[in-house]
């Protein structure tokens, strides 16, 4: 044993002087009764079935929106620096494949706008790649 001595000792082996004192603060409340009048307060709200799924719709919708979102800027990023490259003097297969890329993110962003969060997801991630691959060549 490394701790200190003046330490509080784990609750299986404090003396009974401690633990009826803290039992006491902790018990449970058998009755509503017993129980302090804030102790319920708010448990009606997620009693209901319905607010679970307004929850889970409310998350989907975050899900669909984020997808998009991302896709969207991603694809417009891409389209950008396929313009900015194309303009430079950087070799035809780097503007190329940032053109790629921004037309995969924008085929993510409508997979999300469809709420198919989970392969625009992968699709996203698939363009960010074919992008970096072309940053690659130049």
């Amino acid at each position: 044993m490394s701790g200190r001595p003046d330490a509080d000792l784990p609750p299986d082996t404090q003396t009974a002087e401690e633990t009826t004192e803290d039992a006491r603060q902790d018990a449970p409340v058998d009755s509503p009764e017993e129980a302090p009048e804030d102790a319920y307060e708010g448990d009606d709200e997620h009693d209901d079935e319905g607010d679970d799924e307004d929850l889970l719709a409310a998350r989907a919708r975050r899900a669909r929106w984020a997808a998009a979102g991302t896709g969207a800027v991603l694809a417009l990023a891409g389209t950008a620096a396929a313009l900015l490259r194309a303009a430079g003097t950087a070799p035809v297969l780097v503007p190329a494949a940032y053109a790629c890329g921004a037309a995969v993110c924008a085929l993510a962003a409508v997979l999300g706008a469809r709420g198919r969060t989970r392969r625009a997801l992968w699709t996203t991630v698939a363009g960010v790649m074919v992008m970096a691959l072309g940053d690659q060549f130049d």
